[in-house]
Parts: C-alpha cells; sequence; structure tokens
C-alpha cells in the first residue's frame, strides 16, 4: 500500500511495483491526520490481510533563516516530521500488537537526527516507544540518511529565494565522507534489511545510517 498526500504520485509509484509483478495499490492521504492514516490501515487489512512493515518516509524541511521561521512554518514541520510518524506508529504498531505475529517499523529520518543534535525528537520517541513494541514483538528502527531529499527542492520550500540559495549551496559543497548527495534509492538496502525477520529479527531499537559519514563528521 502506497500512502501519499499527492494522489497521482502514489499512483505512479504502486504501478511501478505492478510492473514488477507485485501486488500494490495506491491511497490518498494526509498523515499529519489520524483519519486518514486509519484510513490507509483499514485499506491494508482489506486488501492484503495484514500488516506487517511499516515505511514512515514523509518529510520536510526549510531554507528560512532561523529568525524569520514563522510559527505557521514550524508547526507544518513538526506535524510532517513528528506528528505523522507517531500516529503512524500508533495505529499501525498497534494492528501489528493485535495480530499477534508483530511487525517491523522503520523510519525514514534527517542525518542531523542524531541525539548529539536538536533536531533529534523522532528518534528520541522510536527510543521511548520501543519498551512498549518489543515484548510484542514489533520491532521499531530508524534509518537517517542524507539524499536529495534534503536538497534544495525541500530546503527552498516557503523561503525566501537568497535563503533558499545559500542553504542549498552550502548543503551540495558539505564535505561527505565517501559523496556528495545521493538518490533517496540508497536507503533501499537498509530498509530491505530491518524489514526482513530472516536478516534482523533481533535487531530493534536501532539506528542504521546511510548518510555518507554525515553523521560521523563534527559541525
Amino acid at each position: 500500500m502506497i500512502a501519499d498526500l499527492n494522489e497521482e504520485n502514489a499512483k505512479r509509484q504502486a504501478q511501478a511495483i505492478r510492473d514488477l509483478g507485485r501486488k500494490a495499490l495506491a491511497c490518498q492521504a494526509d498523515v499529519t491526520r489520524k483519519a486518514d492514516i486509519q484510513r490507509v490501515l483499514e485499506a491494508t487489512l482489506a486488501n492484503f490481510g495484514g500488516v506487517e512493515i511499516l515505511l514512515n518516509a514523509a518529510g520536510i524541511n526549510s531554507g528560512t533563516p532561523f529568525f524569520e521561521i514563522e510559527e505557521a512554518e514550524w508547526q507544518r514541520i513538526l506535524d510532517v516530521d513528528l506528528r505523522s510518524v507517531f500516529l503512524a506508529c500508533q495505529v499501525f504498531g498497534k494492528a501489528m500488537v493485535d495480530s499477534g505475529k508483530g511487525g517491523s517499523i522503520i523510519n525514514i529520518s534527517s542525518a542531523s537526527s542524531d541525539p548529539r543534535y536538536p533536531r533529534c525528537s523522532p528518534i528520541r520517541w522510536r527510543r521511548a516507544r520501543q519498551s512498549d513494541h518489543q515484548v510484542s514483538g514489533a520491532r521499531i528502527c530508524s534509518v537517517p540518511g542524507a539524499g536529495e531529499c534534503y536538497s534544495a527542492r525541500f530546503l527552498s520550500r516557503g523561503a525566501k529565494p537568497q535563503a533558499a540559495h545559500r542553504r542549498a549551496r552550502g548543503i551540495h559543497h558539505e564535505p561527505h565522507a565517501h559523496a556528495p548527495l545521493r538518490a533517496p534509492s540508497e536507503l533501499i538496502g537498509a530498509a530491505v534489511y530491518l524489514a526482513s525477520d530472516k536478516a534482523s529479527s533481533f535487531v530493534t531499537g536501532s539506528i542504521v545510517r546511510v548518510d555518507g559519514g554525515f553523521g560521523a563528521m563534527t559541525i
């Protein structure tokens, strides 16, 4: 089940999966709203009979200078980057627990979401909630990544042109250990690993970084 605020994008992704010979459906949803997430769960259960894997990948950012960020923009970032993860884990996590089979919850997060940095709420929340889920077999892990999904097309959203340009230029010249920013597809291997019971049944509460060495640098 592919859920996206942009229904056309969800349909394209679902079709790409079907082209591989797999079953896939699209569902338009605003993941900052619990009712929408509940609707996605119900559609998933109705069409697939159960849910064993949840991948939270919604995220936005801002290139607006700190002293110019308005409350509405700040609240939107919190709603998409944090509230959506909380709600999805709550709704889908409960379904996993109630099924008696458990499952794997994978949260894609920012490369700056390590506890050393102030933007760490999703990972801290994941660690706090892991104790609630582990007794039922539901695993929760985080995959911080640095890629095109954090590039200018997100950082410039809602920002003044000059600020967006400065921020994007800084990001693209960040001296990553191995390479500049990569495509989101770099996260696939880590996500598949964490989704597999055979490969990672004893891996939970963990952070699997896919960031080209970003997290190892001093900022």
